[in-house]
């Protein structure tokens, strides 16, 4: 290490090759990648067995700040949960950077401070400011070649090469699927490492994305969007690299709660949820807390 070289290079070397690790994965088998909006959830996660973590971010505007996916989260609130996430968990953590917070300077200071903070990889979509969820109607997109200068700002801001850059296209749900791969091939030759064609509508949508693009794809498994939800083997059979989850773990969580609350109303106690709830001896243990050492100072 020379005085020379970046001061997030150190810190990427110290989260332990995660990018290196991603990439590695995916040469492996197809991987599920389910979102977590908080850092437990994240270590639920790496618990059960999942071997890379998404911070989606609908998940994080809705989870965390009680607002939609519209880019209305700052790159420092990303930044910051990040670095939580990361530093709860030993695995690759894939970060969306939605339209990567402006232009491409912008963008090339977005990946050198998520990359800091820990990110393995990386997202960044073109679609016009301010963004829509992909899989609504009213979104927007940047030009072609405006994507492509994102691209390039997003390779440069990288200090480890290792770091996945990860191009998403809305251009499905606004112009064409036609249009979508003719714009995943111009990412792929700007340098994105991975490609993610959002809103698919089919399976042989995906089937087609997966025969005509040549890289690493990523599949978006959402819940109640407007494409059918494959199997991890159905999209392996199609090419894909890697299955996001992004706001399962949210779903999920917000319907137990919802239920929680209502049998606390109408009861008048929790006793009868206790079987439903993490014990306490449950929740040390993700943790790794033993209430009978003393506390470290």
């Amino acid at each position: 290490m020379t005085s020379s070289e970046p001061e997030n290079h150190i810190v990427t070397t110290a989260l332990n090759g995660r990018g290196a690790k991603l990439r590695s994965l995916i040469r492996e088998s197809t991987i599920p990648i389910p979102g977590a909006p908080w850092a437990l959830a994240a270590k639920l996660a790496e618990r059960s067995g999942f071997e890379a973590v998404y911070l989606s971010g609908a998940a994080l505007s809705a989870g965390i700040f009680a607002v939609p996916d519209t880019g209305i989260v700052t790159l420092e609130q990303c930044i910051e949960h990040t670095r939580l996430i990361a530093e709860a968990v030993s695995i690759p953590v894939v970060v969306d950077a939605d339209t990567g917070f402006g232009g491409p300077r912008e963008v090339e200071e977005c990946v050198r401070r998520l990359e800091a903070a820990g990110a393995a990889a990386i997202q960044i979509e073109d679609q016009r400011f301010p963004k829509r969820c992909g899989h609504l109607a009213g979104k927007e997109l940047i030009e072609q070649a405006e994507m492509s200068e994102k691209i390039l700002a997003a390779l440069r801001g990288r200090s480890d090469p290792h770091t996945v850059i990860i191009a998403r296209t809305d251009a499905r749900g606004v112009t064409s699927l036609d249009d979508a791969i003719t714009r995943s091939h111009a990412y792929v030759a700007s340098g994105a490492d991975w490609i993610f064609v959002e809103a698919l509508s089919s399976r042989d949508e995906f089937a087609r994305v997966g025969r005509e693009i040549d890289a690493p794809l990523v599949a978006n498994m959402t819940e109640f969007g407007v494409g059918p939800l494959l199997t991890i083997e159905e999209l392996a059979q199609r090419r894909f690299a890697a299955v996001l989850y992004p706001v399962t773990f949210l779903r999920l969580a917000m319907k137990a709660l919802e239920a929680g609350m209502a049998v606390l109303l109408d009861e008048g106690s929790q006793e009868s949820m206790l079987d439903l709830m993490q014990s306490r001896a449950e929740l040390y243990d993700l943790l790794g807390y033993d209430p009978s050492q003393p506390p470290i100072p």
